[in-house]
């Protein structure tokens, strides 16, 4: 019996031990499951963090984007607007019926006699050329140039042309005063 006793004994000391071991155990793996856990937490916080950075960054880039395009939208709408005037322009100094239009030839008729020589040729414009045949009766006439109105005194040899057609007339108050015409288009 003693030997009994002893094995009892035994066990009961392993059993104390093995207890002892599975209580070290099982408080070594709470406190392991604690720290991930508070791991786990503060990642899924940093991850959201910097998600939301994101989020925030890609919503700043999408809406400097969309007013980017609203932008660019806006200038080519502008852009056509004043395409259109300039062709709607260039349609009525090409008009027969443009008003004033024998006065605008006699006016650039006295321009181009101050500007030019004896030997000039004047070459006009087929839809003015009736007009200035009676009226431009210091130059010689001759074949006609290209264009909406008005004419050209050139040199006999070609060398120097001066340009007093309507539409070059045109495009220089054009584009002077073209910061006028968007004001009065756009405001």
């Amino acid at each position: 019996m003693a030997l009994d006793a002893l094995a009892e004994k035994i066990t009961a000391s392993v059993q104390k031990e093995v207890d002892a071991i599975i209580a070290d155990a099982e408080s070594e793996a709470s406190k392991i499951n604690d720290e991930a856990k508070q791991e786990a937490a503060k990642a899924m916080e940093e991850i959201i963090a910097k998600a939301e950075k994101e989020a925030e960054l890609i919503g700043t880039e999408l809406a400097a984007s969309a007013k980017q395009n609203i932008q660019k939208d806006i200038l080519i709408s502008k852009r056509k607007e004043l395409d259109k005037t300039w062709k709607e322009l260039l349609e009525i100094v090409g008009s027969a019926k443009l008003p004033n239009r024998s006065k605008m030839l006699k006016d650039l008729i006295s321009e181009a006699k101050k500007v030019s020589t004896k030997d000039m040729v004047l070459r006009p414009v087929e839809i003015d050329r009736k007009v200035l045949e009676k009226e431009a009766k210091d130059f010689k006439l001759g074949s006609d140039v290209d264009g909406l109105g008005g004419f050209t005194v050139e040199s006999g040899d070609g060398t120097i042309s001066l340009d007093f057609r309507f539409e070059s007339r045109l495009e220089a108050a054009w584009n002077e005063k073209l910061g006028e015409i968007r004001d009065c288009l756009f405001s």
